[in-house]
């Protein structure tokens, strides 16, 4: 009877770090799909901004050093791997952006332009998508790291390898740029 007991007990802890494991598999894969969805934005961020640069171009083309910039931060973004990487290069990216959309304000013409207006309602858009998925992949980091970090999934994470993930952040520096509100004037 002892004997059953015995291997009641230890079926028991058995399936509890069957079970803790396989939620610590989950939330792995849910950061993975999450970053994805992150990475999908970005995309369409990134092929945006080259139909940007032509427009304001052909409005303001001696403001070279403005386009050279955008550029510039926008293939470091499309090279940028990993969470931390892609926010620094993302903040850098959307503090350049925020210097040509305040350039325009210069040039009445552009600001009238459809096709401008048109990029920028879409880059808007992609902004407020890419907003939404770094929320939820950060939330799903922050689930995971969580979970790995407590009694007893330390003990069991090691066991598939898994380790403490990366935040999608902008980098400190670039903070105050990027979420500042544009002034705008008609």
């Amino acid at each position: 009877m002892g004997f059953l007991i015995f291997l009641g007990v230890i079926a028991l802890i058995v399936i509890f770090i069957i079970g803790i494991y396989n939620r610590i598999v989950a939330l792995n894969q849910r950061c993975d799909q999450a970053y994805a969805d992150v990475d999908v934005q970005l995309k369409q961020r990134h092929d945006l901004v080259p139909n940007l640069v032509e427009t304001v171009k052909g409005y303001a083309a001696h403001e070279k050093e403005t386009f050279d910039a955008v550029v510039s931060a926008r293939n470091s973004a499309v090279s940028a791997n990993g969470p931390a990487a892609q926010g620094a290069a993302e903040g850098v990216l959307g503090a350049s952006l925020g210097r040509l959309f305040a350039l325009a304000e210069n040039y009445p013409d552009l600001k009238a332009n459809t096709n401008f207006l048109e990029l920028q309602r879409e880059l808007s858009d992609i902004e407020n998508k890419i907003a939404a998925a770094r929320r939820f992949f950060n939330n799903s980091v922050q689930e995971f790291n969580t979970i790995i970090q407590q009694i007893p999934g330390n003990f069991i994470a090691p066991m598939g390898s898994f380790s403490k993930r990366e935040f999608f952040e902008i980098a400190a520096e670039n903070r105050d740029e990027v979420t500042a509100t544009p002034d705008i004037n008609f």
